[in-house]
Formats: structure tokens, C-alpha cells, sequence
């Protein structure tokens, strides 16, 4: 950046410095008080020293309302950043991050996050207590699972997951009900459905452990040692309401295809005590001859607009 700068304009708010060629931004940048945009993009920034010193301290951190960093060399969030404690927008799309840091919680005002094309592989839980995001795009990336805490974002209108390697959603993301746009496309989820069973089968102990609950066989703790106590008290009920089985450590994963806010049909993932138990929640089991009209079609006949109801944008 230019020496001087905050000399020559000491109430600067808004400063665009993109496609420069930047490899570093230095203190000049820190005696802005009154900047609230500062859009860098398409630089080389990412190496060591690329921002100056001093910048979560600087009045800077206070006023800087909108950045963008896209289009540069970032291999992590810079820490710095997580002191800017008064950003509303953060965009660091198009680098080389590979994960998100757990702080990046510290930005309470955030509503607008971009970390599109990257090498991210995972959404760490505590994205999920920023409490303004209204905007989320992780599109592009490795992401291969949904933490069930991103359902806490109850703000949240648009979550952009196009373009990763999803296979299914957790149930909990049914919780964002104000979600106006979601997109899934280019996700295994949306390249084929998830019709396989994958199921281990039980060991001894899981088979007598289930036959105990079932069966509502008595014990105490007396009866018992602890270890098998407190292995009982791990029981997941079997959610086939026609069931009333339990399961431990085996189950069986699925998927099921269900209305959300009557926009679009969203694939959640399912858990059955075993093969053998036909449940209404899912649209993967081989065995089911009770099925929905809509849980029983054939995958071949899945026809392209139940996948439109699902992705938009």
C-alpha cells in the first residue's frame, strides 16, 4: 500500500486494492479509522507478513464492516482476522484453506461468509454460534459430512453446498426454517441416491443386550457388571414405529427423501435396528413391500424434477 496514505486521507471508508499484484498489505493500512470496506481481491496475498502487524488492535478492527480477500494464496484463516471483530462480511473464496478454525465463533456480526473453491474437508460445530450469519457458501470444496449444529443457525436464509462430496444431510438441518435457498448440486447425494445397505452384524453381547430391552427384562446394577450397565443404557430405539426393536453398535444406514417448508424433498440419513426391518422413513430399504408410492420407486424411474425440489440455485 502507498506510504502516506492515511495521511492523504485520513477518512477513507471504502478502499479496493484488488488485482494489483499485492503480496503484502503494510501499516499504512492500520491509521484507517473510518475504512469499513476493504476489498484486496485477486492478489498474491497468503505468505507470512501479508498482513500487518497489530491489525486486531488497530482501530481498523473496530470500523471494517465488509473484506474480501478471494482470489489470493491463503493456505489458513488468518488469526488476524478473527479479531476483526466487527465484520459483517468475509470473503476468502478461491484460495488454498483447508479447514475453517474453531474461532472463527469470535465473529459475532457476521452475516455473510464465502469460502467457496477450496480445500476445506470439514465445518468445525462452533461455525454454528455465529448468531447473524444469514449467508453461508462452502460450495466447491471437500466437504464429505453436515455437522447436526449447524441447524442452531436459526438466521441463516441461504446455504450454498454445491459442488462437494455430500451423501446425505443430517436430520437436524430440517431446524432451519427460515432457509429460503439451499443448493446440493454436483454432491454423490444428487449423482446417485444412497440405495446400499451397510450393516455389520451384531456381536453376541449387542444380540443379548437387545433381547434385554425388548423384552424388558429386569436388572440392577447389582446383576450386572458396570460395564454391561452402562452399555445397556446406550440403547437407540429402532425409529420403525411398527419395530419397537432397539440397537447399539449395528445398524443400518439409509436414506429418506422428506418435504421440507413444501419447497423441496431433502435426503436425511436414517438408522434401522436391521435389513430385515421395513421402516416408512426410508427410501433405501430392498426388503420394505409397505413402502410410500414416493419411498418405492425404482431408482432408475427417479425422475429429474424430485431432484430440482432439492437443489436451488
Amino acid at each position: 500500500l502507498p506510504t502516506g496514505l492515511s495521511q492523504w486521507f485520513p477518512a477513507l471508508e471504502v478502499l479496493d486494492v484488488s488485482g494489483t499484484g499485492l503480496t503484502e498489505m503494510g501499516t499504512e493500512l492500520l491509521s484507517l479509522p473510518c475504512l469499513h470496506t476493504l476489498l484486496a481481491k485477486n492478489n498474491r496475498l497468503g505468505g507470512p507478513g501479508s498482513l500487518p502487524k497489530g491489525l486486531g488492535q488497530a482501530p481498523l478492527a473496530r470500523s471494517l464492516r465488509v473484506l474480501n480477500l478471494s482470489g489470493n494464496r491463503f493456505s489458513e484463516v488468518p488469526p488476524a482476522l478473527l479479531q476483526l471483530r466487527g465484520l459483517r462480511s468475509l470473503s476468502l473464496g478461491g484460495n488454498r484453506l483447508q479447514g475453517i478454525p474453531p474461532d472463527i465463533q469470535e465473529l459475532h456480526s457476521l452475516e455473510f461468509l464465502y469460502l467457496g473453491g477450496n480445500f476445506i474437508t470439514a465445518i468445525p460445530p462452533e461455525l454454528a454460534k455465529l448468531p447473524s450469519l444469514r449467508y453461508l457458501v462452502l460450495c466447491d470444496n471437500k466437504i464429505q459430512s453436515i455437522p447436526p449444529q449447524l441447524a442452531q443457525l436459526h438466521s441463516l436464509r441461504s446455504l450454498s453446498l454445491h459442488n462437494n462430496l455430500l451423501t446425505y444431510l443430517p436430520r437436524e438441518i430440517l431446524n432451519l426454517v427460515h432457509l429460503d435457498e439451499l443448493s446440493l448440486r454436483g454432491n454423490p447425494l444428487v449423482v446417485r441416491f444412497v440405495r446400499d445397505l451397510t450393516y455389520n452384524p451384531p456381536s453376541l453381547q449387542e444380540l443379548a443386550g437387545r433381547t434385554v430391552k425388548t423384552r424388558n427384562i429386569p436388572y440392577t446394577p447389582s446383576d450386572l457388571p458396570e460395564s454391561l450397565v452402562r452399555y445397556l443404557s446406550l440403547a437407540s430405539n429402532c425409529p420403525n414405529p411398527k419395530c419397537g426393536g432397539v440397537y447399539f453398535d449395528s445398524c443400518v444406514r439409509q436414506i429418506k427423501f422428506v418435504d421440507f417448508c413444501g419447497k423441496y424433498r431433502l435426503p436425511l440419513m436414517h438408522y434401522l435396528c436391521s435389513p430385515e426391518c421395513s421402516s416408512p422413513f426410508s427410501s433405501a430399504s430392498q426388503s420394505s413391500t409397505s413402502q410410500s408410492e414416493s419411498d418405492s420407486e425404482d431408482e432408475a424411474s427417479v425422475a429429474a424434477h424430485r431432484m430440482q425440489k432439492v437443489l436451488l440455485g
